[in-house]
């Protein structure tokens, strides 16, 4: 590890007489490109400096024992299990910051909820997560864009997709992919039975154009249509809706939440780059199986990743067995004991892997 960590520092070096460099600041891409990867470097060379400066506390803490000042003596050994503690403290620091980097955690997400088994409930507890994921998104100054919605007429959805854009989006909500169960009475339920339905939720990392290369003439088919459902004046007025369908791989998204076709078909483009990336993605981990191995949960929808209990006020992650009394709170966006818990859990077996 020492070695790997001599090799960040010197490369952070590098990085920082090239960043002065005329030439370099003169050409916008290349300053941009290697000031990111200085700044990706800085967390692990600041813990690396801070570890060479404790390990050489230790040492003159211990040559210290071997003096003849009885009170240097005795100070050195009150201080030095303070300081093996923090030497420990930061070594696990640094061994967290060497494991690999996920390539899709600087990313917005794509986020997309459809109602699964459980009818109406279903739905209504559909828009229910969506409200989870927003309040959440506030939370951490995220901005959110629904592009796709189908909504009931209880005011639930029966699938909703939406951009999430933020710093880190999907290293924080890409293991809440999955299938989420709620157990609670439904409204329309006389006898005051408890229901269970579920929810499929799914997180995707948003695509950049020049990533998944498609070639309209050739690979799409492109249907519009009249809006339908609920809505404003111009619906069912006008031909504004979308479909778009990816001939090569059979996908098709739909889209008629905007008036402007041109910004239907804008959204179902980001939405079916989203899709095409995550499949190329999948294939790729399909062929990594011992990096796919290290990963806590799937994302495959059918899944059960989590529980939320209404009569107990309770939600359960079944990934880490993680149990919480606090649903309200859950619900209103805070997420982060569950979202931490997972990636802890996550980076645990990444360092079991790792050694």
């Amino acid at each position: 590890m020492l070695d790997k960590l001599a090799d960040v520092e010197r490369r952070y070096v590098d990085l920082e007489e090239r960043l002065i460099d005329p030439s370099v600041m003169g050409s916008r891409k290349d300053f941009a490109r290697l000031a990111k990867e200085r700044a990706d470097l800085e967390p692990i060379v600041v813990a690396f400096r801070e570890w060479k400066r404790l390990t050489q506390e230790v040492e003159g803490h211990r040559s210290l024992l071997e003096s003849s000042d009885p009170e240097i003596r005795e100070l050195a050994k009150e201080e030095l299990p303070t300081l093996r503690q923090q030497v420990e403290a930061i070594e696990q620091r640094l061994r967290l910051l060497l494991l690999p980097k996920d390539p899709n955690d600087d990313r917005n997400v794509v986020l997309e909820i459809r109602a699964g088994t459980g009818g109406d409930e279903a739905s209504l507890f559909a828009a229910q997560l969506f409200r989870m994921y927003s309040r959440y998104a506030e939370r951490q100054s995220w901005r959110v864009d629904v592009l796709s919605a189908s909504a009931t007429g209880l005011g639930g959805f029966k699938e909703i997709i939406a951009l999430i854009e933020g710093q880190g989006a999907f290293s924080k909500l890409k293991f809440e992919g999955g299938v989420h169960r709620v157990q609670r009475v439904p409204v329309t339920e006389s006898s005051g039975r408890i229901h269970t339905s579920a929810v499929t939720v799914a997180i995707l990392p948003e695509a950049e154009d020049v990533e998944v290369a498609i070639d309209e003439a050739k690979e799409l088919r492109i249907d519009v249509y009249r809006s339908s459902g609920p809505g404003g004046q111009s619906v069912n007025t006008t031909d504004s809706a979308v479909r778009v369908t990816h001939l090569p791989t059979g996908l098709v998204v739909s889209c008629q939440d905007e008036k402007s076709q041109h910004k239907n078909k804008a959204k179902a483009l980001k939405i079916l780059r989203a899709r095409l990336l995550e499949r190329a993605q999948a294939e790729q981990q399909a062929a990594e199986a011992q990096s796919r191995r290290s990963m806590v949960g799937s994302g495959d929808r059918s899944e059960r990743v989590r529980t939320y209990n209404f009569p107990q006020g309770r939600v359960t992650d079944h990934r880490i067995n993680l149990t919480l009394y606090s649903l309200d709170r859950v619900l209103d966006g805070d997420l982060a004991p569950l979202i931490d818990g997972l990636i802890t859990h996550y980076q645990a077996e990444q360092l079991q892997a790792a050694s």
